[in-house]
């Protein structure tokens, strides 16, 4: 039995999730979807360019990551139900989203948590090395957020499930409070919050398109990540911070309920008050991300599309 991944190219966290598999599961996989017995859909909108002759033909897993029900209705809803009479399974790597799904079909869903690859996820102890390296001084308090905050149909409004308009609001906040504080962003469309930066005169350092080697020393260089949205499947942000031991809250969304412990969640309908009180449990999230690293976070996924294939 060999299993195709489908492909994305958008230098996004399932391009790296699909190169892990690949690297780590070459006995039940192929590249070539000519060669496949089953299709694996991690990135649902893709499914249209794959052919429909193979995902009648086979059993097809799909991944759903989130399901924003404010723009479900008219083409997303269209879209899903055309896709559903392809699939045989559902995978989400949230239980919130597993709730959300169970909505709109009937068909098996299977949760299950994105890996985190430890080689490239880490702690690095010399944090004072680091700072030099980015040209940050010892004393500056840094905020990070490394996904995207923007709309890419016009660059320019607000991601509003990804709540940039509430990591901006903590952010001035705290800014009034600690004159030392500078964030620190990261990937593509940040025109929101670098738009709003600008604007309200707070310190920033925007990183674009980083590799992962950069990407796991900025972590390392902060003293927290938010995770400030309104709907997430994950975000993978949680886990990597929670491998390599960086202090992060985030509001009770995606994974983070089943990563954080309860005082690293702050509440979204009060997030100025309780983002206050809100404290990082990095001990706690790096014993609950260790389920999750290669191999041992594979082993689930594996089962699921060996099982499935033969039921």
């Amino acid at each position: 039995m060999k299993v195709f991944l489908s492909e994305i190219n958008e230098s996004w966290i399932v391009d790296r999730i699909r190169e892990d598999w690949y690297k780590e599961n070459s006995d039940i996989s192929t590249r070539n979807i000519k060669n496949a017995e089953m299709i694996w859909i991690i990135s649902p909108w893709v499914w249209r360019k794959l052919p429909k002759g193979k995902l009648k033909k086979n059993k097809v897993i799909c991944t759903i990551h989130h399901i924003d029900f404010d723009k479900f209705p008219g083409k997303e809803e269209k879209e899903f139900i055309k896709r559903d009479k392809y699939v045989d399974l559902y995978h989400v790597i949230s239980k919130k989203t597993k709730e959300q799904l169970e909505k709109l079909t009937t068909k098996k869903i299977i949760h299950i948590p994105w890996w985190v690859n430890q080689n490239i996820f880490f702690e690095i102890k010399n944090r004072s090395t680091l700072r030099e390296k980015y040209g940050f001084n010892q004393e500056e308090y840094l905020i990070g957020s490394f996904q995207r905050d923007t709309e890419g149909d016009d660059l320019k409004s607000p991601k509003l499930i990804k709540g940039p308009d509430i990591f901006l609001e903590i952010v001035k906040d705290k800014y009034k409070k600690n004159k030392n504080l500078k964030v620190v962003i990261t990937g593509k469309r940040r025109n929101y919050l670098i738009e709003n930066f600008e604007l309200n005169k707070i310190p920033y350092e925007y990183f674009e398109m980083v590799d992962l080697e950069t990407l796991n020393e900025l972590y390392n260089i902060l003293d927290i990540y938010l995770v400030t949205s309104r709907v997430e499947g994950g975000p993978q942000s949680i886990i990597e911070c929670a491998i390599n031991k960086t202090p992060v809250l985030s509001t009770d969304v995606g994974i983070a309920s089943e990563i954080l412990s309860k005082e690293s969640i702050f509440d979204l309908n009060n997030y100025l008050q309780d983002i206050e009180v809100a404290k990082p449990n990095i001990d706690n999230a790096y014993k609950m991300a260790q389920e999750l690293i290669i191999p041992k976070g594979m082993r689930k996924f594996r089962e699921m599309i060996i099982d499935n294939y033969e039921n």
